[in-house]
């Protein structure tokens, strides 16, 4: 859904199937690669699903779009997506770091190791194990 959303006007129906076919690949591939990375936290697998999944829709849809895609020859639209995606992400990126900055400042987003060693439960929630 995340990937075909933006080309949802601009494919046809086969070329449609095989952006979710390909985005399904590539989600899941990226899935795999980040479960094995002990670096990044995302129990839900939010970035692997919806921004691995939004970028290969944006990609993909200048690739397949009627009359205007990289299969119809015209590669200027594709340059475009490519430029735009590089854009939207690098946006994301540093928005998001800011507003991680602003909230850390106010509320700090981390525990303390003290209190991570004792475990969260007792140190954040007062709850002891019986």
């Amino acid at each position: 859904m995340v990937a075909i959303t933006p080309a949802a006007g601009f494919v046809s129906i086969p070329h449609s199937i095989l952006i979710g076919f390909i985005t399904a690949l590539v989600c899941n591939l990226a899935m795999m690669k980040i479960k094995k990375s002990n670096r990044i936290d995302d129990t839900l697998d939010v970035f692997a699903s919806h921004g691995i999944g939004g970028i290969c829709g944006m990609i993909l849809t200048a690739v397949f779009a009627k009359d205007v895609g990289l299969v119809y020859g015209e590669v200027n639209t594709f340059i475009l997506h490519l430029i735009a995606c590089v854009i939207v992400i690098l946006f994301a990126f540093f928005g998001s770091l800011l507003l991680y900055k602003i909230v850390d400042i106010i509320l700090p987003m981390r525990v303390r190791q003290d209190q991570e060693e004792r475990g969260l439960d007792l140190s954040q929630h007062g709850e002891e194990i019986v």
